[in-house]
């Protein structure tokens, strides 16, 4: 029997890219919910369980929950007044404001902030008040980054008003929750770690009780590859059973770096994704597939349209589309797909044929018969080489070997991601050192290694003095005769040590969860140390940098922070001497020390003095 019309997967299209009024999501979704009587994708959120007892004891704290859109705010609110006593009708009414009876409080919730008209704008001052000193009212408000200081800022004006307004952008800023003498918990949903939240989603969706559904399908485990349904094989492959979840842990990956890069990916997205990357297909209706869509796709020969690698990036839909969906723009910039190296082409290219590369071949393209190197690519393939091609059946085969490199970002297992250096295929060749060997070291509480240290010390010494040194042992500051932003700062003003001497250091650490280069500068605790921050970009050009490579497609911002941070290291130098008293002068002559560098590629100093007479 074939299930041409599974609820579980029409639901789960819901999730995807599909045109939708945002401001509805939460609504749609749930009405689709009820309608079908389907369980929801549960995942447990982080802050729930505390929010629901705070509001529950006898002196409860007033809650804002702010974030970007899809972070969760609605479920939030939703989840607590239900968990409250609040009914499900008076919470689907078109009130802004909702007011439930609590134990010694009247709670009012607005799931959002800026639905409030100008006519509710008195619970402003209402709230305000409750935070400052205890009123009777407690508060939970939802507002998405931008309008929760807006809507304040533009509340009736009164100092109560005025400074918990500036009260609530302090802890914005500072990245806080709380706060002494106020009455407020501020929850920023916006800092929930994507990549610690997308496994949960993940095995929410695959071990759904929607998919006994197939059960009784034909083509669900089908003895023919060519009639067999793409869906499933893209939920075994989410699953990751077969291969040690390789597939999940790279895409972990990618969020994690995203995150350490400042990109936040809201959980509405996560679950646009896993939808797009399950049931993606550019033929499908809306590009997204449902159980009556799959005989004809099966009959079009066209399963591979379908590859949950290819859906990863957004590749079923558009090229607008794709741009204008913030989950795939931010994966596509890390270009995997149209970055490789040479290794890896060969492999992809000429594998079969070459002795040396067919074993990797038949692991990773001839054994996955569904997604790999079937007939019509072999076919393609040997067209290509031959030269018997026209431009479009050669540009049908580059773009072949995009998918399969995109591929095989995904499925390279640990025992072989040395050898064919799988971030390499990205635009970050550096990122997997950066998140194993800085981040996820120093999360463990480990040191990052000197030669990583090391390698950063040199590149930014090659900013800094416009010279192509290999010094590392030292942090060099120089100018070009003042503190200008020259390219070649020649004028040697002080050298720090890397290693710790005399209160001078150069290290690694976290900071706020983040890693940060630290360079100390002295033992007094008035002369602080000056932080460089450490995302993914900045790292990859510093590095880059320092192996002589020009990596220009982001050079000129970068270029920017380090001459932004050279100068803070030049203002800090000039505070020490002010505090250690280290001016000499003389007003008859001017010594000059000039860098100069070796045969070796190390910096030296030259002295030249200059007369007044």
């Amino acid at each position: 029997m074939v299930i041409r019309n599974a609820d579980w997967v029409n639901f789960l299209r819901q999730y995807g890219p599909i045109p939708r009024n945002d401001n509805m999501y939460d609504e749609a979704i749930q009405r689709s919910i009820e309608k079908k009587g389907i369980e929801p994708i549960k995942v447990e959120p982080e802050y729930l369980s505390g929010l629901i007892d705070n509001f529950k004891t006898g002196y409860p704290r007033s809650v804002i929950l702010t974030g970007t859109a899809g972070d969760g705010k609605t479920f939030y609110c939703r989840e607590v007044w239900l968990a409250l006593g609040g009914s499900k009708e008076d919470w689907d009414n078109n009130e802004t404001i909702k007011v439930l009876p609590l134990k010694n409080h009247s709670l009012y919730v607005i799931k959002d902030l800026s639905e409030l008209s100008d006519d509710n704008r008195y619970i402003i001052y209402d709230m305000a008040e409750s935070i400052k000193q205890d009123n009777g009212k407690v508060f939970l408000v939802a507002a998405n980054d931008g309008q929760l200081i807006e809507k304040w800022k533009t509340a009736e004006f009164n100092y109560i008003v005025s400074e918990v307004a500036g009260f609530i952008e302090d802890l914005l800023v500072s990245e806080q929750q709380y706060k002494e003498g106020y009455n407020l918990q501020l929850i920023n949903l916006s800092r929930t770690n994507s990549a610690k939240i997308f496994p949960k989603i993940v095995e929410s969706v695959v071990n759904h009780p929607g998919w006994d559904e197939c059960q009784n399908c034909s083509f669900k485990e089908n003895e023919s590859i060519y009639n067999r349904c793409p869906i499933w094989e893209n939920k075994k492959r989410l699953e990751g059973a077969q291969d040690e979840k390789i597939l999940q842990e790279r895409l972990i990956d990618l969020l994690e770096l995203c995150e350490l890069n400042e990109v936040h990916i809201p959980i509405r997205q996560l679950l646009l994704l896993i939808s797009n990357m399950l049931l993606g297909h550019p033929e499908a209706r809306d590009k997204l597939m449902s159980c009556s869509q799959i005989p004809k796709i099966l009959e079009d020969k066209s399963s591979s349209s379908a590859s949950i690698y290819r859906n990863i990036f957004g590749e079923n839909l558009s090229k607008r589309r794709r741009e204008t969906t913030d989950i795939f723009s931010t994966l596509n910039r890390f270009g995997i797909g149209t970055e490789s190296n040479n290794f890896i082409d060969n492999i992809l290219i000429f594998g079969e044929d070459d002795p040396e590369l067919k074993d990797i071949f038949n692991k990773y393209m001839t054994s996955d018969e569904f997604y790999g190197a079937d007939e019509t690519y072999k076919g393609d393939q040997k067209a290509y080489l031959e030269g018997e091609v026209s431009k479009d059946e050669s540009d049908r085969f580059l773009n072949r070997l995009r998918s399969q490199r995109q591929r095989l970002f995904f499925t390279v297992d640990t025992n072989d991601i040395i050898e064919i250096q799988v971030w390499d295929l990205t635009s970050f060749k550096y990122a997997g050192e950066f998140l194993e060997s800085v981040y996820r070291r120093l999360e463990n509480e480990k040191r990052v290694q000197p030669k990583i240290l090391g390698r950063l010390v040199k590149g930014i010494n090659r900013i800094s003095t416009g010279l192509l040194t290999k010094d590392s042992d030292v942090v060099y500051l120089s100018t070009s005769g003042s503190h200008s932003q020259s390219k070649i700062s020649r004028v040697y003003e002080t050298e720090i040590s890397v290693r710790p001497n005399r209160g001078e250091s150069v290290n690694i650490l976290l900071e706020n969860g983040k890693p940060v280069l630290n360079v100390n500068m002295s033992l007094s605790d008035e002369i602080g140390p000056v932080s460089l921050k450490l995302h993914l970009v900045r790292y990859e050009f510093i590095s880059r940098v320092a192996e002589g490579e020009l990596p220009g497609s982001f050079s000129r911002e970068c270029y920017e922070d380090l001459l932004a941070f050279k100068s803070r290291l030049l203002n800090q130098l000039e505070y020490r001497r002010k505090i250690e008293g280290a001016y000499e002068t003389d007003p008859d002559r001017l010594v000059l020390e000039l860098l100069r560098i070796n045969n070796e590629g190390m910096l030296y100093r030259r002295t030249v003095e200059v007369d007044f007479e």
